[in-house]
């Protein structure tokens, strides 16, 4: 029993270490985000502010316009979710039941395409969207998250569509169901944790992605929370700390939201996409 006392401790006490190793980089922001200049300037900074103040989340509004732009990638996010799922759910099905070439050929695409880099691919993409007029524009910063985002929730998606059972797809054949009703009514709900998944995957690449939004977006109303971030920091490259700290933790806040909110269906999941029948 000692043993098993000893182990289970240890990994409590492992588990405990991670949570923090976690927690570590918010917390820090909070406690950055209610310190004072005068405790931020100190030789001995202590982790709990002395005297907590709000006045650096005012200073953060009234220096940057941080609730348009976290308006601007409320909307990116939510709509770069919805359009991946609805494009990624009916292909990730096909590749899943259609044991062809083409769907082997397609699988083996999504995998490679992940290995290439943002700076590989942004001047070719930089010059298709100025062909198609979407410079400066929510929704081309749409279309290329939509384009990043599908690799992995095809991957994703796969993984889940295989786990269904065909039998049930057969039977709804045999009552008379088509393809698309299959789908709709069978298939879909019982990917609904991985649909949950992968729409969080994809909500929370397009809030926290700053590399092409920086790229594709040069007005000021249109620029996406990440970009206007780093407006805190001067042209010397000194750091605006209080703000940009209380700023930055309530940009966490969003993604935090929906992973609490989704945390369930997400569990499930990542667990059953790797489970096969």
């Amino acid at each position: 029993m000692r043993p098993r006392r000893a182990a289970r401790a240890g990994q409590y006490a492992a588990l405990l270490a991670y949570l923090v190793f976690l927690a570590f980089p918010l917390l820090w922001l909070l406690s950055t985000a209610l310190k004072s200049p005068r405790e931020l300037g100190s030789l001995h900074p202590a982790w709990i502010p002395r005297h907590p103040t709000l006045a650096n989340v005012r200073q953060a509004f009234d220096e940057q316009p941080l609730a348009h732009a976290a308006l601007n990638s409320l909307l990116v996010a939510v709509a770069t979710a919805v359009v991946a799922v609805v494009i990624a759910t009916p292909t990730a099905y096909v590749m899943a039941r259609q044991r062809t070439r083409l769907a082997r050929a397609a699988t083996g695409w999504v995998v490679v395409s992940q290995a290439f880099p943002f700076v590989l691919v942004i001047i070719p993409l930089f010059l298709v969207l100025k062909g198609l007029r979407l410079i400066d524009s929510l929704t081309g910063l749409v279309l290329v998250y939509v384009v990043w985002a599908l690799p992995f929730a095809l991957w994703m998606l796969t993984g889940h569509v295989r786990a269904v059972p065909a039998e049930l797809e057969e039977a709804a054949a045999v009552d008379g169901a088509g393809r698309v009703r299959t789908l709709v009514s069978v298939t879909a709900p019982l990917l609904a944790p991985g649909i949950a998944a992968t729409a969080l995957f994809a909500f929370v690449t397009a809030w926290n992605e700053f590399f092409f939004a920086l790229v594709l977006l040069k007005s000021p109303g249109k620029q996406t929370l990440p970009v206007v971030l780093t407006h805190f920091i001067g042209a010397e490259g000194v750091a605006d700390l209080g703000p940009l700290a209380a700023a930055a933790f309530l940009a966490t806040l969003p993604s935090v939201a929906v992973f609490a909110l989704l945390q369930r269906r997400i569990t499930g999941g990542l667990l059953a996409g790797a489970v096969k029948s």
